[in-house]
């Protein structure tokens, strides 16, 4: 029997599947401020690498999502994400007791991997019990409460680093992808009859990615969406340097790096509230605008001052940036995922692992550009932002706009 996500208490649904989303971001920005002792303690030889423990754990990310997708819609969500976990807590387990930098991104790139499964399943589940401005509603609503992780994160690992080491933070993941399994195991249904669940082959799976490939809406805002990713897949692995290295801020370094999330967390939020009257797209186009032009104005400051321009405008731009990508994060997933009703473990998996994939290297080119300067990150907002607009008013998509009534 299909059991939906909206049959039982949707404030639960929402808490659960933010919690199981936020262990990404946790195993992201927990152990941030700890890449320079990182890089010491394991006799790193190029400090710089040390955002390879970051772009790890999301090319792992982005290969697991090839698999969980399919596997879950021939044999159910929950056992998919079952084994997602076991997978996490092993490279857990990994990087906890690592000797060797090598070790740590195996380690990582585990965890990743495993991470794939809550992450892009628990799309999915809402993709089963909801479509549209609804889907995009409850995603807003999600990744709202999702949002106080990142925002803590830095902070929580910098106090766990001053009193247990950077290695205990593995073990605060451990922990966190403890009891998100236990609660997940007993609270949450199956949602995916097993008279819809599609044959596992090579071929179906094949078909299914052919079938995807030709929806002009899906791969228009998945290249968007990886577009996006991008660059802030690149602020967050130079983070810690931009912070601490650039504008010596120490120990405010986890201060600033939580407001400028709480950002992305006030914008989804009222992306959800917005969204039913506004529509995705309206919200999206005008969000995309809103990252070129502040990014656009703040190049200006930022060139004239060889890449370090005075630190309260550099947190201006990032709190205006990070509410529109905030808006993004959930219509541009929501917008490719729509027309995937039918295979939407599939959907979610090819979204996320495409988009994904796009980011990785270009989150990379805006890492290994840093100089001392926030320049890179500023010209790649500005850059692929320009691009995802482009590939965004190229995906066939109609605004559904209506007028507010007064």
């Amino acid at each position: 029997m299909d059991i939906k996500p909206n049959q039982r208490s949707l404030t639960e649904f929402i808490i659960m599947l933010a919690f199981m989303i936020s262990i990404v971001a946790m195993a992201t920005d927990v152990m941030l401020p700890a890449l320079d002792v990182i890089a010491t303690d394991l006799a790193i030889a190029n400090p710089n690498d040390s955002h390879f423990v970051v772009s790890s754990l999301f090319l792992g990310f982005a290969v697991g999502q090839l698999f969980v997708g399919p596997l879950s819609d021939s044999f159910g969500r929950k056992p998919v994400v079952y084994i997602s976990y076991v997978i996490f807590i092993l490279g857990c387990l990994l990087a906890l007791f690592t000797t060797s930098f090598d070790m740590l991104i195996y380690g990582r790139i585990l965890q990743g991997l495993g991470m794939a499964g809550p992450r892009i399943i628990s799309v999915a589940i809402v993709r089963d019990g909801y479509e549209g401005r609804a889907m995009a509603r409850i995603m807003s609503f999600i990744m709202a409460v999702f949002i106080i992780v990142p925002a803590l994160a830095p902070a929580i690992g910098q106090a766990v680093i001053i009193v247990s080491g950077w290695r205990a933070t593995f073990g605060l993941l451990l922990v966190m992808g403890v009891v998100s399994f236990i609660w997940f195991a007993i609270r949450q249904p199956e949602t995916l009859a097993i008279d819809t669940r599609r044959k596992f082959s090579v071929r179906n799976v094949w078909s299914g990615v052919v079938e995807i490939s030709k929806i002009r809406v899906t791969v228009g805002y998945t290249i968007a969406a990886g577009l996006i990713f991008g660059p802030f897949l690149g602020y967050l692995s130079s983070a810690q340097k931009i912070f601490q290295v650039t504008y010596d801020t120490g120990t405010y370094f986890a201060l600033y790096f939580g407001i400028a999330a709480i950002a992305i967390g006030v914008a989804s939020l009222l992306n959800s509230q917005l969204v039913m009257r506004l529509g995705m797209q309206f919200l999206t186009i005008r969000a995309l605008w809103g990252v070129i032009s502040a990014s656009a104005l703040f190049a200006i400051p930022v060139f004239l001052t060889d890449g370090v321009p005075p630190f309260w405008l550099f947190m201006v731009w990032l709190l205006v940036t990070f509410f529109c990508v905030g808006v993004l994060f959930g219509n541009l997933n929501a917008l490719a995922m729509e027309p995937l009703g039918d295979m939407a473990g599939l959907g979610a998996a090819m979204v996320g692992a495409v988009s994904t994939l796009i980011s990785l290297p270009l989150g990379w080119v805006i890492s290994e550009s840093f100089q001392g300067g926030v320049t890179p990150l500023v010209l790649g907002f500005v850059v692929f932002s320009t691009a995802a607009l482009i590939f965004v008013n190229g995906s066939g998509r109609k605004s559904t706009f209506i007028e507010p009534s007064i």
